[in-house]
């Protein structure tokens, strides 16, 4: 069995800051280290109960590649390497919250989006508690959101349910 080796970038690896804290954490690393397109997700565990730290490392290989023609859900873990698999597509993130007025009405217009545009990727990220890292990260003020990444760099936002300025947006990134 050959080993690869790869250099990750701070995107490429997202742990809990609780980490080794926390009783379980996943890392998701980029298909690029594997030369496919499959995701190696290693899953961390530790029993502090024994009063010792007892670490067990389990990998299993899960298939992270971007959808067009609908809308994907995304979390803090997926994300990353999910902008990383979409390659030099245009990818465009939703980063709305459940209980959004304004969020909800654009929801079937970005549907509608993710239809028309094969050759983009949308993503969809609720801002929840448990997504609030990558939320901070991305720098988000208000709901909704639309950030919109080329080459895994954001390049235009959006704030607000409006939808002329997102086509415009899109298209703006798609000609560059």
């Amino acid at each position: 069995m050959a080993l690869r080796t790869c250099t990750l970038s701070p995107h490429s690896i997202r742990p809990s800051s609780s980490f080794p804290c926390a009783a379980k954490q996943q890392i998701a690393l980029p298909s690029f280290c594997f030369g496919s397109k499959k995701n190696v997700v290693l899953s961390f565990s530790s029993n502090s109960s024994t009063g010792k730290r007892d670490y067990r490392v389990r990998s299993s290989l899960e298939t992270i590649e971007p959808t067009v023609g609908q809308v994907t859900e995304v979390d803090k873990d997926t994300f990353w390497p999910i902008v990383n698999a979409a390659g030099d597509k245009p990818v465009v993130l939703d980063m709305y919250t459940q209980w959004c007025g304004p969020c909800k009405v654009i929801a079937p217009k970005y549907q509608e989006l993710s239809e028309k545009y094969l050759d983009v990727v949308f993503l969809k990220l609720d801002c929840n508690q448990d997504n609030k890292s990558l939320a901070k990260e991305l720098g988000i003020k208000v709901v909704p959101t639309f950030k919109i990444l080329k080459d895994n760099k954001v390049v235009k936002e959006v704030t607000g349910a409006k939808l002329e300025d997102l086509v415009l947006a899109i298209e703006t990134v798609k000609s560059s």
